[in-house]
């Protein structure tokens, strides 16, 4: 059981912990935004256009047993729904969301791709830098070898 404590603590201790909670943080506070987007702003326009609250829609499949005493209606037993409006917003809010995070993994990989590909050409440089100092390296010590050949030529 302790083997399990400190297995724990030290997953905590990491830091992954930190960034996976502020991940959520951050993904509650914008599926809250969406979802006062499409509620608020995008479900009223197409109620507009199709004439229809959309999300109150619902196909009635056993209607409400309802029983009326001196002019006041109880109801007895709640009608049985299949209510498609809140799962045509549900729909909504997982298209906006999903492209959302489509296009945030599109911009990171993208920018990712791009550090990469300069981190590729500064190593090719640096390569290229290496093959210019050898080849003046050579280049002096051929030089050298040269001279000393003809110096010797001289002496003999």
């Amino acid at each position: 059981m302790k083997k399990i404590f400190k297995e724990f603590g030290d997953f905590i201790k990491r830091g992954n912990v930190l960034d996976l909670a502020v991940g959520m943080i951050v993904g509650t506070a914008f599926n809250a935004i969406v979802k006062s987007l499409v509620n608020d702003i995008i479900m009223p326009v197409i109620g507009v256009i199709l004439k229809v609250n959309v999300s109150d829609a619902k196909a009635i499949l056993v209607p409400a047993l309802v029983e009326t005493v001196n002019g006041v209606e109880t109801i007895i037993t709640p009608a049985v729904t299949i209510n498609y409006g809140s799962f045509i917003q549900a729909i909504i809010d997982f298209l906006i969301i999903s492209f959302s995070v489509f296009i945030a993994i599109k911009t990171i990989v993208s920018v990712r791709k791009r550090f990469d590909e300069l981190k590729r050409k500064e190593e090719q440089v640096t390569e290229v830098k290496q093959e210019v100092k050898i080849t003046k390296q050579e280049e002096i010590l051929t030089e050298i070898r040269d001279i000393l050949k003809s110096s010797k030529k001289e002496v003999d």
